[in-house]
């Protein structure tokens, strides 16, 4: 029987041993043909001065502003070239034509985002549309906002809120001047434009998401502000975390106790809100709010393994905090259009999305939030 085996295994010797060239030589060929592509795309080149698990963080992270270190670099290394955030090779842009081709030829490619412990924590395990991954979750809500939120009929239904809240802020700002007047205190009041402009945009995007206006100065409206400001800030802030993440568990710097503070916060505060929106439902027809529609849309459904109410919370603080960043951007630079109109330029009228202009006449503070409200 061993004799058997023996010439058995000796016979079939040769054959596995073809049978393993060539599956070494089919390899050889596919790995040939994968680097032979892969070469004969360049890639961009990368910024020398990278540090090992740092990368060029430490450039980033000195005394000079990030974007005039960035630009330096841009002027040595070309329109496009990469740095290293930590563990992450990321590209730099700095042309507008490439810009354009990222966007939209290779809009897919570029529609993702990668991972941030922000929106991971803040945002639902990044429901957020926007910051999810590309997918068929992204897809959906894409589908969702631009059809049924964010049209341009429903912003016409509700570009009376933002008259409503200009108007208001100058009634109060003139109120605030008369009582110091009447007071003998001051001919003139002092007003933090700041945080002016940051009600205004606060107030028009929480009438227009939740329909709730926040008034006065009740403690609870002062806290839903604070939650409010603190998500903003740490959405925006650096996460060591975020570019090393082996370092995640250490919370170095303290953000990622702060947003899960922040997190459970806003998450209180829109969870009444829905409940709210649910027991008194608005027939179709009338001014809805963009939470009326999303509940109306989603119908509690889930959407790639997410619950409705996961999806509609995390898609409203989304439009939030996304449309009071924009409209702090066009503020500033409405602000500048001011000073030329100052000067004796002359701001053409145009059209700004749905019916409303963009004026000399109107000023730029309000024709900034014209545009504010038309780019939602």
């Amino acid at each position: 029987m061993d004799v058997m085996n023996n010439l058995f295994s000796l016979s079939t010797l040769p054959f596995t041993i073809c049978i393993l060239l060539l599956l070494f030589v089919l390899f050889s060929l596919r790995r040939s043909n994968i680097t032979t592509g892969a070469a004969s795309m360049t890639p961009p080149p990368e910024a020398a001065g990278a540090w090992p698990l740092i990368g060029h963080l430490h450039l980033l992270g000195g005394s000079q502003q990030p974007y005039i270190t960035l630009g330096n670099l841009a002027d040595k290394y070309g329109a496009i070239f990469t740095v290293r955030l930590g563990v992450h090779r990321t590209l730099v842009v700095s042309s507008w034509e490439i810009a354009r081709q990222c966007f939209t030829v290779n809009d897919k490619a570029f529609a993702s985002r990668p991972k941030s412990i922000a929106f991971e924590i803040m945002g639902y395990n990044s429901s957020m549309f926007g910051m999810s991954p590309y997918g068929s979750y992204w897809r959906t809500l894409r589908k969702i906002a631009t059809v049924h939120v964010l049209s341009a009929q429903r912003i016409d239904m509700l570009k009376h809120v933002m008259e409503s809240e200009v108007k208001k802020a100058m009634k109060d700002s003139y109120s605030f001047w008369l009582r110091m007047k009447n007071d003998g205190n001051s001919e003139r009041a002092i007003t933090e434009m700041k945080k002016w402009f940051g009600d205004i945009a606060m107030n028009v995007m929480c009438r227009t998401v939740t329909g709730k206006v926040f008034d006065g100065d009740e403690e609870e409206n002062q806290r839903i502000r604070k939650s409010f400001r603190d998500f903003f800030d740490l959405s925006g802030s650096f996460v060591i975390s975020d570019m090393l993440r082996f370092f995640r568990w250490l919370d170095l710097d303290g953000k990622q106790k702060q947003m899960k503070k922040t997190a459970k916060e806003l998450d209180d505060f829109v969870q009444v809100w829905l409940d709210q929106h649910k027991r008194n439902k608005k027939p179709a027809g009338t001014k809805l709010d963009f939470m009326d529609v999303l509940l109306s849309t989603v119908d509690d459904q889930d959407i790639d393994g997410r619950d409705a109410d996961t999806t509609i919370k995390a898609t409203c603080l989304k439009i939030t905090f996304r449309n009071s960043l924009w409209y702090m951007v066009l503020v500033a630079r409405y602000e500048v259009e001011g000073r030329r109109m100052r000067d004796g330029r002359r701001l053409m009228r145009k059209t700004c999305g749905v019916g409303m202009q963009l004026t000399p006449e109107k000023g730029y503070t309000v024709n900034g939030v014209n545009k504010f409200l038309t780019a939602v």
